[in-house]
């Protein structure tokens, strides 16, 4: 399994991703799930991918030549001459439906599901940044302002973080904090995710970016952050008041005095209704 989580923001775009593929307690092996392309001043895009590892791989070395055409006479379209990311998802889209049609009877015949999530997010020259979900059928969404990040893989852990602080106005450090916290939340929890990770941060019509990095177990921030963020958690924790049953000890006890909800009902006998 794996975790990728991409956010859209005023400023720019954040991308991680793990490198963890699991197929069994003993066979856990590393495969980077993200790849970034860039045509400097003209474009710069960044694709994670989730599933069944040979699915994403094959999709992503066909998406490199995979062309789209609109009609006879068209010129075929591409990720590297696409003129708007909606269109690139279109080829991505195209790439996925190849792989199917290509494996997916095979796949099937192994008992082996079609199964791949991807995000592909960046900017064309000429437009503004977009972010895009893509699912199996190659079908996609796209991440609008009421959604501003797209999750594939193990989500459930890392979400409740970017629910509390992910707004527009989020500034890309922050954001790229915000993530790795979500990340390391997920570590915490499934063992099927796991360093090292790819982050990649992308400010507003730059059309390229130089901030890269791949990040191990020793990396310096990380480890901070790793341990920072669980002592914090636990303080937090300790500073809230235990319950109290009545209002002996407390502005807020537990049990409200009125009982304005009736409690729930005891059974006592195996054979009493519950209603």
């Amino acid at each position: 399994m794996t975790y990728c989580v991409a956010i859209k923001l005023n400023a720019g775009l954040v991308f991680l991703s793990d490198s963890r593929t699991n197929a069994g307690l003993d066979q856990i092996s590393t495969f980077r799930k993200m790849i970034v392309y860039e045509k400097p001043g003209d474009r710069c895009m960044v694709l994670l991918s989730a599933g069944n590892l040979s699915i994403s791989q094959s999709v992503r070395e066909i998406l490199q030549v995979e062309q789209l055409k609109e009609s006879e006479d068209s010129e075929p379209i591409t990720i590297w001459n696409a003129k708007s990311m909606f269109d690139a998802a279109r080829v991505l889209g195209q790439a996925v439906r190849h792989v199917y049609e290509r494996d997916g009877e095979a796949l099937q015949h192994a008992g082996v599901d079609f199964n791949v999530s991807l995000i592909l997010g960046g900017q064309i020259r000429g437009e503004g940044m977009r972010l895009f979900q893509v699912y199996s059928a190659g079908n996609f969404i796209e991440a609008t302002p009421e959604t501003q990040y797209f999750q594939i893989g193990e989500s459930k852990y890392g979400k409740p973080v970017l629910d509390r602080v992910i707004t527009p106005a989020t500034p890309l450090d922050e954001a790229a904090k915000c993530a790795l916290v979500s990340m390391d939340s997920t570590l915490k929890s499934n063992l099927s995710v796991g360093l090292p990770l790819d982050l990649v941060v992308y400010e507003a019509n730059a059309l390229r970016t130089d901030k890269i990095i791949a990040i191990d177990g020793d990396n310096p921030y990380y480890r901070m952050l790793h341990n920072s963020w669980g002592q914090k958690l636990r303080e937090v924790f300790d500073s809230l008041e235990d319950p109290v049953w009545d209002d002996a000890h407390t502005d807020t006890p537990l049990k409200v005095p009125d009982g304005r909800i009736k409690p729930l009902k005891k059974l006592t006998n195996p054979h009493e209704k519950l209603i």
